[in-house]
Formats: C-alpha cells, structure tokens, sequence
C-alpha cells in the first residue's frame, strides 16, 4: 500500500539520520579532542601519520649496558645527564633513571633504565608528527626533537619498557618528551657524544656501572641490557661468585646497609 510504503521510507531516513548523526558527532568529537590537546603551531600543519606497524629500521650503533648489581645509587649519572644537557643538575630532569627500594634487599634493591635504543623503536613508530626519529646521520639512534614534540605523550604511553624509557620534562611551564641520545647534543658539555664519542653517564659514573657498547644487546628479556661489568678484583672484595653456590657478600652490598 502507498501509506505503509511511505511510512517505511521515512522510518529508513529516520534511522540513516541517527546513525549520521552519531557518525559524524563521534568524529566532531574526536577532532575537537585532538585540536584541545595540539598546540595550534602543530593543527597548522599537517601532521605526519605514524609509521605502519611493519616498519623496519636499522639497527642502533651504540647502546649503554649496565650492572645494576654495580651500581650504589648514588644518581651521579642521573647529575651529569641533566648537567650536559640542560645546563642543571636536576634528578627529574635526567634522561637515565635509576630506581632504589629502600625496603628491597641486594640485588633487588637497585635498578637502572636507559634507554635500549630498541631494534623496532616504538617511540618513532607512534609518533603523530615525527618528533622521535631514527638519526641517522649519527649512527641510527633514536632520538626525539624537541622542537617537533608537541607534548602529546604519545610515546611514553606506548614505551614498553616499564618504567617507561622516554622521560617528560619540563621547562619553563612547557612539558616535553625527552629520552637518551647518547650524548649527541649536549649544548652544555664541550665533547663529542653519540657513537664513536663519549657519554656523560659512562665519564661520570663512579663506580664504572655503565658501559657504551656497539653490539645489540640481547632483545628477549628485559635483562638483556643488565650485564657483569665486574672484573676479578670484584671477587676480593667479597663480590658475590655465581661459581659457588652460597653467595658471598659484596662491597656495594655492604654500601647499601647490608649487614
């Protein structure tokens, strides 16, 4: 009949226009949470999509290991990153973190967590506008330009690693990602860094816990990175000899408040 034909077309066009609608104020809604969220000098532009999920980038020329078995929390590395690249020694400014449990016992007690320069940097993957990139004129490391970051925090979400490896920073009322470069630009420090230079953490480390290495550590574990960097002369201070099967007490142990 032409009336409950014309009833029907008008229910249709009834239930297209509340599906439309929620379409179209879903995506509003997303726009203008994105707009609220980006500085207008990034919504000027247009912004570059993150890298499909199988890219591929080359490997890291230099990675930092260290021993957390080592390592006295003394921060003294934590000092010398925010030194060199900020021009202040401010723990929470540090591109390098060291982790203490006041409460935990030796070897639990201390851990560090630099940056991996991870083989499929996560970081540079889900950046929205390129801020964290692979350097490739300073031998492939994963780096963030401040200049491009927008403070999205996009990769310290996504970061893996816990805690996560990219730090948030603030100066001057401005938050912004940050993580280790290895030292490449440290306008504060009159020495060269990256690959084949120094790093402010290995010069200054007391206790030789950190050590550049051009190998890629092992990628499996999140231990991969946390090697021996103790010699023979560890074993005459009581170091503990993992070729015996009761452990010995160890100098940074006894640092630390052991018995």
């Amino acid at each position: 009949m032409p009336g409950d034909k014309e009833a029907e077309n008008k229910e249709t066009k009834k239930r297209l226009s509340r599906r439309d609608f929620l379409v179209t104020g879903g995506t509003v809604v997303a726009v203008d949470a994105l707009i609220a969220t980006t500085p207008a000098k990034a919504v000027a532009g247009t912004a570059p999509s993150p890298a499909p999920a199988g890219t591929t980038y080359p490997a890291s020329n230099g990675y930092l290991v260290y021993d957390s078995k080592k390592c006295a929390g003394c921060t003294t590395c934590m000092l010398s990153c925010s030194l060199v690249h900020y021009g202040v020694q401010n723990l929470s400014r540090s591109r390098i973190q060291v982790m203490q449990d006041s409460w935990g016992k030796f070897p639990n007690d201390i851990k560090m967590a630099p940056c991996r320069q991870c083989q499929v940097p996560v970081c540079v993957q889900s950046c929205p506008v390129g801020a964290a990139f692979v350097d490739t004129a300073h031998g492939n490391v994963r780096r963030i330009d401040s200049n491009k970051c927008i403070g999205c925090q996009t990769c310290l979400r996504m970061c893996p690693q816990q805690p996560h490896r990219t730090v948030w920073v603030v100066i001057d009322g401005q938050g912004k990602s940050s993580k280790c470069d290895l030292c490449i630009d440290t306008p504060y420090w009159n020495e060269k860094g990256g690959p084949g230079g120094k790093q402010a953490c290995v010069e200054s480390c007391p206790m030789m816990a950190i050590k550049f290495v051009a190998q890629t550590p092992d990628q499996k574990e999140t231990e991969g990175y946390d090697v021996n960097l103790r010699n023979d002369h560890w074993l005459n201070l009581g170091l503990v000899d993992n070729s015996t099967v009761v452990p010995k007490m160890d100098l940074a142990w006894k640092v630390r408040g052991g018995e």
